[in-house]
């Protein structure tokens, strides 16, 4: 059985199998000079729930992220992770950045790389160093130099990074970016056995095709909210709009 059929567990996204609120926007805008990049989002994400955020390139999930996160203050609006505003409670949430802007030449060894994401080695999140590794099948290649590894592995090493640090809410870059589709289908077993366990993913994707296919709700980005429910429901909402078969926004 694939991943994709092995994830239709939830068909209806309503209060009664949603988790508690974990984070949530309201009112969020963001402009750079005259350029207006976020304008009015606002969403709350649920515990225990896989979330993709689909929008082009240049539609602000990046951004979005930063906000959510506490990195990037924005014009207007507040964010609030467990009723706290994110400003006081950062550590919370982890970003998972795009591995494109990791320096993959760096001379440090996978488990290295996890070590960074603890404190004086020590774990504060779900997971130990060990745990992690073996949770994201990496155990065997821990004394790999991160240079030496593939596409998919590097992903499933910045998780490992993010399984150690004391936050389940897990915000992930375009981690399914520029990978083969065997270690995407595998990252994505991953991040469905996480939010199965009690974790909040949301995950940044202009792949149509993956969001509305493996996800448990699916928000669609063009600097506003366009769109917000379960795959089925947005692309019902979508239809005429974008064509999901050509997998790619944009």
């Amino acid at each position: 059985m694939n991943f994709i059929q092995s994830v239709d567990r939830l068909s209806q996204l309503d209060g009664s199998i949603l988790g508690e609120p974990v984070l949530r926007a309201e009112g969020v805008d963001v402009q750079y000079g005259d350029r207006v990049v976020l304008e009015n989002v606002a969403m709350t994400l649920h515990s225990g729930t896989l979330t993709a955020l689909v929008g082009a390139n240049g539609a602000g999930k990046s951004t979005l992220l930063h906000v959510l996160q506490g990195q990037l203050r924005p014009r207007g609006g507040s964010v609030y992770c467990d009723g706290d505003p994110i400003e006081e409670c950062r550590e919370r949430v982890v970003l998972m950045p795009q591995r494109s802007r990791i320096d993959w030449s760096f001379p440090i060894s996978v488990r290295d790389l996890v070590d960074l994401g603890s404190m004086n080695g020590q774990s504060l999140g779900c997971c130990d160093r060990e745990a992690a590794l073996q949770r994201v099948g990496l155990s065997a290649l821990a004394h790999r130099r991160l240079d030496s590894l593939s596409g998919g592995q590097q992903q499933r090493a910045l998780l490992a990074r993010s399984l150690v640090q004391p936050s389940r809410m897990l915000l992930l870059d375009e981690p399914c970016a520029a990978i083969d589709p065997p270690s995407r289908d595998q990252l994505l077993l991953l991040m469905r056995q996480l939010a199965d366990a009690g974790h909040t993913l949301l995950v940044s994707s202009h792949d149509w095709g993956e969001a509305l296919d493996s996800y448990d709700r699916v928000i669609v980005l063009d600097r506003s909210v366009l769109a917000d429910g379960p795959p089925a429901e947005v692309r019902r909402s979508l239809k005429g709009l974008v064509n999901p078969g050509n997998h790619h926004c944009g």
